[in-house]
């Protein structure tokens, strides 16, 4: 396989290992991404190794993927990139990506965006991929346009964040039918 389909100049993706345990435990348990990720109660370190260790990586099987970014400069994980809601017979899924604290607007997150949707469109030959971003989360609008992402839908009251319902954009990437 083309490994340029995971190496950028700053960023690499790779599958998880049992190593990332205690970076997917500090992510996870972030009170403040729980709005994103649909959880609200924390997750315990039992659950997580369950999760590594069952977990394929294979989107087929799994019917998501799960990636860690890892810094090339020092093999630092500084974050995560995601699949879910793979529906093969319409070649697309959802993509979310979270970086850690530390390491935001460093460019990481665009990079990792970038390799993903190359690989998904280039080798796995996904027709589209959406996202859905809360209408206030400007940074993450912003790194979603400039991958190539486009608003298509706005999902009224679709997020209830601390007893209060949020709108959310709808965004999708097609595949470019002259890049394949």
């Amino acid at each position: 396989m083309d490994v340029s389909f995971f190496r950028g100049e700053q960023v690499r993706l790779r599958a998880m290992e049992p190593e990332d345990l205690e970076v997917l435990y500090d992510m996870e348990n972030d009170p403040e991404t729980w709005d994103v990720t649909n959880f609200m109660v924390p997750y315990s370190k039992y659950v997580l190794r369950q999760y590594i260790e069952n977990s394929q990586c294979d989107m087929f099987a799994d019917k998501q993927l799960r990636m860690m970014i890892v810094r090339c400069a020092d093999e630092e994980v500084v974050g995560t990139i995601d699949i879910c809601d793979f529906e093969p017979m319409h070649a697309r899924g959802e993509v979310g990506i979270a970086i850690r604290k530390m390491y935001r607007k460093n460019g990481y997150a665009s990079e990792a965006l970038e390799l993903l949707c190359h690989y998904v469109f280039s080798f796995l030959f996904f027709n589209q991929l959406t996202v859905h971003i809360p209408t206030d989360n400007e940074a993450s609008i912003r790194l979603f346009r400039s991958c190539g992402f486009e608003s298509c839908g706005l999902l009224k009251a679709w997020w209830r964040v601390g007893g209060c319902f949020k709108d959310v954009v709808l965004m999708q990437r097609l595949r470019d039918p002259s890049s394949v």
